[in-house]
Parts: C-alpha cells; sequence; structure tokens
C-alpha cells in the first residue's frame, strides 16, 4: 500500500496530453487542439492555426498534417477518417483505439467501447483509463464495479490525467480523508486544473471557519496556486493567442 500510494501521489511531470509535437509547448488542459489521426498527434491551436494559414497561402487544395505531412481527410468524405482510424488501431496504437472506443460509446455500443478503451488502457492510455472508470462506474458494457472504478481513476491520475485526480479527489472527501483528498488537489492544481484548485481554496477556507483540523496550511495553498498559475502560463503563446482570437472573431462574426 505504502507503495502504491508513492507511485499514486507523485507529482506527474505533464499531463496525460503532453506537449505539442511541433511547438513544443504544454498542451492546455481546455483541449484547445486537435488530434490528426494520420499519425495521432495532438497539435496546439495556435500550431494548427499557422499551418492553415500557409495552406491557404500556397492555395493547397488537398490539406496535409502539419506534423507528418500526410494528405488529411476533411471530414469523413468516403470514410476516409473513419479508415484511418482504423487502420492505426490495428497497429496497436492507444490513441486510435481510445477513439474507436469513443465512437462506438457515442453509437451506445458500450461493449465494443469497452473493448476498445480496455485494449489502448492496457498499453498505458490515462484517457482510456479515465473512461474505463467512468464504465465502471455507470455500468456501461459492464456490470458495477467500485474498486475496478478506483482502480482505472488511479490508472489514469498516474499516468498525468488531472481530471481523474481531480475525482480521486472528491472520493477520498467523500469517505472523510480529507488529507488525501488535499494531496490529490493539490497534485492536480499544479497542472493547471482549475477546478481542484478551486475545491482546494474551499476546503481551506471552510477548514479555517470550522475551526477543525487543517489538511490545508497556508504554504500548502500558497505553493498550489503558484504551481497552477505556472502550469497555465506554460502553456501560452503568442500563437496559441492569435489563433484564439482569430476563432473568437470568426465565430462572433459568423
Amino acid at each position: 500500500a505504502e507503495l502504491r500510494d508513492e507511485l499514486l501521489f507523485k507529482q506527474p511531470e505533464s499531463s496525460h496530453l503532453g506537449d505539442c509535437p511541433i511547438c513544443m509547448l504544454p498542451l492546455p488542459l481546455d483541449e484547445r487542439c486537435g488530434i490528426r489521426f494520420c499519425c495521432s498527434k495532438f497539435i496546439c491551436e495556435g500550431c494548427n492555426h499557422q499551418h492553415f494559414i500557409r495552406e491557404m497561402e500556397a492555395r493547397n487544395r488537398l490539406p496535409k498534417c502539419p506534423f507528418c505531412r500526410e494528405p488529411t481527410p476533411t471530414g469523413d468524405v468516403n470514410g476516409g477518417l473513419t479508415k484511418q482510424i482504423m487502420k492505426r488501431a490495428k497497429a496497436d496504437d492507444p490513441e486510435a483505439m481510445c477513439q474507436m472506443g469513443g465512437d462506438s460509446e457515442e453509437g451506445k455500443d458500450y461493449i465494443g467501447a469497452f473493448e476498445w478503451y480496455t485494449k489502448a488502457a492496457e498499453l498505458g492510455h490515462a484517457e482510456a483509463h479515465s473512461r474505463l472508470a467512468f464504465m465502471y462506474h455507470e455500468g456501461l458494457g459492464v456490470e458495477r464495479d467500485s474498486g475496478k472504478f478506483i482502480h482505472h481513476l488511479e490508472e489514469a491520475a498516474i499516468g498525468g490525467h488531472p481530471s481523474a485526480r481531480h475525482d480521486l479527489g472528491r472520493n477520498e472527501y467523500t469517505k472523510g480523508n480529507m488529507e488525501r483528498a488535499a494531496k490529490h488537489w493539490i497534485i492536480a492544481a499544479n497542472q493547471g486544473h482549475d477546478t481542484s484548485l478551486e475545491r482546494l481554496m474551499k476546503m481551506f477556507k471552510l477548514e479555517r471557519l470550522e475551526g477543525g483540523r487543517r489538511s490545508v496550511s497556508e504554504e500548502d495553498l500558497a505553493d498550489a496556486l503558484r504551481g497552477h498559475q505556472s502550469a497555465v502560463v506554460a502553456t501560452k503563446s503568442p500563437q496559441r493567442e492569435a489563433a484564439a482570437a482569430f476563432f473568437e472573431e470568426y465565430i462572433g462574426c459568423g
């Protein structure tokens, strides 16, 4: 149990999303990035936008992936996108497997989704573990199992998944394990997870009002605030800000 906790409460070096392979900056947790299934790479909004501008200026009729330069289907014309995903899934690409699971889940094929998520999780895919946790919690495609629900949340958290870690914190808080809950939320906050920081601040204020035990010290909270700010700032760049401004204006004009 002690070895498991040592692994569980270790601060991950990055989130499960990792870095954009082009600008090498951490990908933001708000999912402002797009996956390319020709290479299963998540590309940030800034690099996608810069690539789009270059393609438009070159008047390329067949858009290419900004990373691997393979032609990319626009939409699922003639099933091109689905074929790309399936091809990579059959080649044991966990990102593609997770996408296949998501497509199956969206189509209410929970058994198929469970099988795809399981395959991806066996290859260490944090998002797949997170989705398996949800399926075990809700009993989708599998019998409800609270033990496996927690197991997969923990595996996702160890893999750098801040939302899964936040849920672990909520579970510990519900059981009255305030110190463990605080540890989870501090780690997630250091990854830039907004909700975990908010829960940590509420816990800090509530414990001061009640005058009881203090699971979160002033130093803990200050460190979490600094860690959260650093994680958020690390995802910023002029290219990403320009892309966000462009899309906000585009959507506003629409």
